[in-house]
């Protein structure tokens, strides 16, 4: 049987910053154009919360009975490291990302109707990252999906759910929040680049190979930097979503010095931080304006 302590880090904490930041972004789009609404942003907030341990808990599972994860180095694996059953692994996905869902109907009954849409093909985009018979995850799309599902529809989303519209500002922050959440998923792929290619796991990295790998991460790192830039154009605050260029730096340095294995975990937590400091100061910068 899993220990609590096992189970909290089988959600994968450090992953949550995807989950956090999208919504702090999609707020500060809406406070650019005076539209937060605070009861619908906390329940955003919640929902993609719920959506990523949900993921998660789907992933560990999945890779767990396929024996993916048999070899694998990182984070506890659940099922894997035979810690817990895989049915409850499954139902504790399950039920997250059943939270998910009804927090996600709640937002569309008060908003759009055509948003449960979007929840569904959300919920779908979680479980058949590795799940089903041909998991795209497997294929090389994890990164696209995260771009998109992380990105575009998480900051615009909650943008939408607030303004009931959205705006270029809202676009640009998506693609800055989209790419430092895809350089988290590069970074992790890129160090289970060997234990994938022996289980045929075939992620963009095993596709691309390690050295372009590691020039995809160093590309995505930048794209948030080249947003404020154009944020500029809103607000001179922008400008402070410089601060978090030394995480990012640091989040690359690992992959800049061609570390493997355990050592490149560095470059994931540090991805994650960076994307969170940005997304919270071009935020609070946006609703200067």
């Amino acid at each position: 049987m899993a220990t609590a302590a096992q189970w909290i880090e089988g959600a994968r904490p450090r992953t949550l910053p995807n989950a956090i930041a999208p919504v702090i972004a999609g707020t500060g789009a809406a406070a650019a154009i005076d539209a937060v609404n605070w009861w619908k942003a906390a329940l955003a907030l919640l929902v993609s919360l719920a959506l990523i341990i949900g993921v998660n808990y789907a992933n560990d599972y999945s890779d767990g009975i396929r024996g993916t994860d048999d070899v694998r180095v990182g984070p506890v694996r659940l099922v894997g490291q035979k810690l817990a059953a895989p049915a409850a692994v499954r139902t504790a996905a399950m039920l997250s990302l059943g939270i998910a869902a009804v927090l996600g109907l709640i937002l569309a009954a008060t908003t759009a109707w055509w948003l449960v849409l979007i929840g569904l093909a959300c919920l779908a985009g979680a479980w058949f990252y590795t799940g089903g018979s041909k998991p795209y995850g497997y294929s090389g799309f994890g990164e696209i999906a995260v771009f998109v599902f992380f990105g575009l529809i998480a900051v615009l989303g909650t943008e939408y759910v607030q303004a009931e519209r959205v705006e270029w500002i809202g676009l640009l922050l998506a693609v800055a929040v989209g790419s430092f959440s895809s350089a988290v998923l590069v970074a992790n792929n890129l160090r289970d680049i060997p234990t994938d290619t022996q289980s045929g796991k075939t992620t963009l990295a095993v596709k691309l190979g390690d050295p372009r790998t590691r020039t995809l991460q160093a590309a995505l790192l930048a794209i948030p930097f080249v947003t404020t830039l154009a944020l500029i154009t809103q607000t001179p605050f922008a400008l402070v979503g410089f601060v978090a260029a030394p995480l990012a730096l640091r989040a690359n340095a690992p992959v800049r010095a061609n570390k493997g294995g355990l050592e490149l975990i560095p470059a994931l937590r540090d991805s994650g931080l960076a994307m969170l400091v940005w997304s919270l100061v071009t935020a609070l910068a946006l609703g200067l304006t």
